[in-house]
């Protein structure tokens, strides 16, 4: 597509982002707060920058891992902006935005202002819908930004062979990411799609699933490991990229087996280990915010060393 007939730069954005998820993991930026709860600007400045040094595919600021479900629009701005001013061009940056269709645009036009390069559409706000109102939730927040979409396939959503042609066909959205990790359901989606689509493995640790994803076309992933420990993450994206599957399967053995089976102990910790892990290392994210949990004594402990075993794993220390 060229400039003239790409005036919003959706195609341009693709490419770059087909560029670096070839290149690196796909990296959720913890949102920092302080003890009390209230958001923590110099904490998340510190955290993007630490992501950046560690060379992602790309950030997502304010998506899952970064609590998008609890930040007021206010708050939602400055994690964006924080972001897009630590990146300064070098790698996209793709926000977060969701709920009904109406608070997502406005979301939408706050990312835009602040200058990121994409949205990630979370799973619409609790209930259940059919093919037909998931297209149309699309639809309409695709109808209200200029900015390039990613649709996240997860929880209630999950979408037809025909729905995502529909989807597929809409000018600004360029990709889906996926998190419910049906590999038959999810081979349908990639063969019904245009050849430049693109699609993301979002299992919840991804990496656990990431061959088997890679089996049906769909090799890029985020990474919430990358998030506060980038030494594992970027190892093993060279191991399965270089096609080394010794150090792929020590990896897997020693630490992120280990890290899921702790991580599925306690409904949240998805989140939660990710930000008790990070600040393990030292780097000054805070607590999550409720409805979270932060991880019990005893969690933190067994954290502790499976995180441990895993720098060890790579050489580097906690």
């Amino acid at each position: 597509m060229s400039p003239d007939t790409d005036p919003s730069g959706t195609a341009a954005v693709a490419r770059r982002l087909e560029d670096g998820m070839a290149n690196g993991v796909l990296s959720f930026p913890l949102t920092a707060f302080h003890d009390d709860g209230s958001l923590d600007p110099d904490g998340c400045r510190a955290h993007v920058a630490g992501r950046l040094a560690a060379a992602p595919g790309a950030v997502f600021p304010a998506c899952g891992t970064g609590e998008f479900f609890s930040l007021d629009e206010d708050e939602y701005r400055q994690v964006v902006t924080v972001a897009v001013e630590g990146s300064a061009g070098r790698v996209p940056v793709v926000a977060g935005t969701g709920y009904g269709w109406a608070q997502a645009a406005r979301f939408a036009r706050i990312a835009e202002d602040a200058g990121a390069d994409a949205l990630l559409v979370l799973p619409h706000y609790l209930v259940a819908a059919p093919q037909d109102g998931l297209v149309a939730q699309l639809e309409r927040i695709a109808a209200r930004t200029r900015l390039p979409l990613i649709t996240y396939q997860r929880g209630q959503v999950a979408y037809t062979a025909d729905s995502l042609r529909r989807v597929a066909a809409l000018p600004n959205v360029i990709g889906l990411k996926d998190g419910h990790g049906d590999l038959d359901r999810l081979q349908r989606l990639t063969l019904a799609a245009p050849d430049d689509f693109l699609f993301f493995n979002g299992a919840a640790t991804a990496e656990i699933q990431a061959r088997a994803y890679a089996t049906v076309g769909v090799p890029a992933y985020s990474s919430a490991v990358h998030a506060f420990a980038p030494e594992i993450a970027n190892a093993f994206f060279a191991a399965l990229r270089d096609g080394d599957a010794g150090t792929v399967d020590k990896l897997l053995r020693g630490f992120y087996v280990p890290f899921v089976e702790l991580r599925d102990r306690v409904p949240g910790y998805a989140v939660s280990l990710v930000k008790a892990a990070a600040r393990l290392r030292g780097h000054p994210v805070g607590p999550v915010r409720a409805p979270l949990t932060d991880p019990s004594a005893a969690d933190l402990a067994d954290l502790r060393a499976v995180l441990a075993a895993g720098l060890d794993l790579v050489g580097a220390a906690l």
